[in-house]
């Protein structure tokens, strides 16, 4: 992006910025998500697995992960000249849920990001985001390897209302998390129009 842009000679676009989460269980591709996307070089707070971490970081179907995120990913991503997402992806493990609620703080909308492997390991996020009322979209992703399910399958096996968008995707891939990216700004405009619409019907 180039900031400070005129058109036609008139003033400065002054970006919109908006903040966005990056959510789900241990080992769903969160920290992979917010470096395929970002245009700066991502923020990590990565720490080296330990044998004192094995008994509660349960490794089953991501054995070959050696990090974990132990605050969070950060990282940035221009989607048009005026209007700029600030991404920050959530910790997976349980003994770090206490950072949810400070990084979840102005937040316009969240990716629930899955793994069809795992998939009860993305409940937590869920329920997170459907309590306080923050919309979200469910990313599942598409892992080398791992069973391929229909969208509707991931929907009822995760419980989801029928407006919460579910998409494939890969998180290594820049264009098709860019795609998840504007499918939560979309839906999050939309939530928000909808609770205008209930305050004053």
């Amino acid at each position: 992006m180039i900031f400070g842009r005129t058109e036609r000679g008139g003033p400065p676009v002054e970006p919109v910025t908006l903040k966005i989460l990056v959510a789900g269980g241990f080992g769903a591709g969160k920290t992979t998500l917010v470096g395929a996307v970002s245009e700066i070089k991502p923020l990590r707070t990565e720490e080296l697995l330990t044998e004192a971490g094995r008994p509660v970081d349960d490794t089953s179907g991501v054995e070959g992960k050696h990090t974990t995120t132990v605050a969070m990913d950060f990282g940035r991503i221009t989607l048009r000249e005026d209007l700029v997402l600030y991404l920050f992806g959530t910790p997976g493990q349980d003994r770090f849920w206490f950072l949810w609620d400070e990084l979840a703080t102005g937040a316009l909308g969240a990716v629930v990001l899955a793994d069809t492997r795992r998939l009860e390991d993305c409940f937590a996020a869920v329920d997170y985001f459907e309590r306080r009322a923050i919309p979200f979209v469910v990313g599942v992703n598409c892992f080398d390897g791992a069973a391929r399910h229909p969208v509707e399958d991931v929907r009822r096996a995760l419980d989801l209302d029928s407006a919460v968008p579910v998409v494939l995707c890969d998180a290594r891939a820049r264009d098709s998390v860019k795609d998840v990216l504007i499918e939560v700004v979309r839906h999050a405009m939309a939530y928000a129009a909808e609770r205008r619409h209930t305050v004053t019907g």
